[in-house]
């Protein structure tokens, strides 16, 4: 995938798009990704690392209502478009769940990998 990165807004399904990430949404990004530490996120993730798929922040309030299905598939979408064999995730083992029913599956397992409670679970999905 390329370095561009797809954002959705607003918080519900209904009137949500999706759109290219601009460099005037990263406070709000790392806002949303506040909101969901530590449940999801360990703080010390901002630091990141280079995966194809590091993040899908929703807002607690608009989780469950299809948004991260959307995201999934655009990523799916872009990667296939890019003729890439394979989308690697970095999820947790409270996130992992949801990419699994993508067809991700666990190729590696890290025990606390994200910060204390947070496992870090490498994700495969293919994408050919």
């Amino acid at each position: 995938m390329s370095a561009e990165v797809d954002r959705v807004m607003p918080m519900s399904r209904a009137n949500a798009s999706i759109r290219s990430f601009l460099a005037a949404d990263h406070s709000s990004c790392l806002a949303l990704f506040d909101q969901n530490c530590p449940e999801h996120f360990d703080p010390g993730e901002r630091a990141g690392g280079g995966v194809a798929l590091r993040w899908i922040l929703i807002s607690p309030a608009a989780q469950g209502q299809g948004v991260g299905t959307a995201m999934m598939a655009r990523a799916l979408s872009r990667c296939r478009a890019q003729s890439a064999p394979v989308l690697h995730i970095a999820a947790s083992q409270k996130s992992a769940p949801f990419f699994a029913r993508f067809g991700a599956r666990a190729v590696k397992s890290i025990p606390q990998g994200w910060g204390p409670q947070l496992d870090r679970i490498e994700m495969e999905l293919d994408c050919l």
